[in-house]
């Protein structure tokens, strides 16, 4: 048989003052309202000595609050690529003593609207709408207090949006090139060379021909990969080289920059001494590649921590409607790049 749930009442008996007071002090109002340290002490230890813990369900009607929120995506959450950005949620919500509810609509719209009316069902404070590759979405609507993470509004709408920073990891990935070198002779694997040549609903790959081309970095000529999959990869590199001899590539994610990989070798060329690559993601795959990929990581965990923040900034009345914020992407050096003699 299982316990008894120690009530308020059991532990305003055991310290000796009324319930108001013991809820004054497990609210921490105590001090606000004068009760002093003695009797607040009291009341804590006698809690600590009960197991007592506030009943959620009674302090949600008293706050209009359920210290949850919920995260609805389309595959991040069996991803092992994006695992970490739910990690980030789930550790940004801990810290604020609020729980998250994960569903995963496996980018089925009426598997997400039902999700989603799930999540408001049990009037959950706010709604993490998440996707797993960076693109536009189309918002549900009464969704309520939201953000989006990993996505954009289409049309737009008043939510805002967390995203990586593509367009500078763009110019991160040029610079890489330009700093050992390589100012000609450069080529793209995955899009370009214009921003109409890209994989369709592909926020990436127009954001980083975009940070590529604001650098400067002369773009010698492009292929664009239906998918980011080493196949495609392989194949747009292998046409490639049967007009062009690169002095370097930027892969525009990690598995194009395997199949780029596998067709230097089937040419005879070297890397990183007949051709440079550099690429986008930090797949855990790019370190075990040889020579080592060096990659403009996707902060997955930042996005998620990101997206907790910003959720209760918006709550708060501290965020503009609209609002995009853009989360740094880090360049890991790794072998795959050498400066041009």
């Amino acid at each position: 048989m299982s316990r008894r749930r120690v009530t308020l009442a059991d532990l305003a008996e055991a310290a000796g003052v009324s319930r108001t007071t013991a809820s004054l002090v497990m609210t921490g109002r105590g001090r606000e309202l004068r009760i002093s340290h003695d009797v607040e002490q009291r009341v804590l230890r006698a809690a600590d000595e009960l197991g007592y813990r506030p009943n959620a369900v009674s302090v949600g009607l008293r706050t209009g609050t359920t210290r949850t929120i919920g995260f609805v995506s389309d595959t991040v959450a069996t991803s092992h690529l994006a695992g970490d950005m739910i990690k980030g949620a789930l550790e940004a919500a801990r810290e604020r003593g609020v729980m998250l509810f994960i569903g995963e609509s496996e980018g089925d719209p009426e598997l997400e609207r039902g999700l989603l009316h799930a999540m408001q069902d049990r009037q959950v404070d706010g709604i993490i709408l998440a996707a797993m590759f960076t693109r536009t979405i189309k918002v549900p609507k009464d969704i309520g207090p939201a953000v989006l993470l990993n996505a954009l509004p289409r049309p737009a709408s008043g939510l805002p949006s967390i995203v990586p920073d593509e367009i500078e990891a763009g110019r991160s990935a040029a610079r890489v090139l330009l700093d050992a070198g390589h100012h000609d002779e450069v080529y793209v694997i995955g899009a370009g060379p214009t921003l109409q040549d890209v994989p369709a609903d592909s926020v990436a790959a127009v954001e980083r021909l975009i940070g590529i081309r604001e650098t400067g970095l002369k773009i010698a000529g492009a292929r664009v990969c239906p998918d980011w999959q080493p196949e495609h990869g392989l194949a747009a590199t292998r046409a490639l080289l049967a007009d062009h001899r690169p002095r370097a590539l930027i892969c525009l994610n990690d598995r194009v920059a395997i199949g780029a990989y596998q067709a230097l070798g089937e040419a005879g060329l070297s890397v990183p001494g007949d051709v440079s690559v550099v690429s986008f993601d930090d797949h855990p795959i790019a370190s075990w590649m040889w020579p080592k990929l060096t990659t403009v990581a996707l902060p997955h965990y930042e996005l998620g921590r990101k997206a907790v923040e910003v959720l209760f900034a918006q709550m708060a009345g501290e965020v503009e409607p609209g609002q995009v914020f853009r989360v740094p992407m880090p360049v890991r050096h790794r072998e795959s790049v050498a400066a041009r003699a």
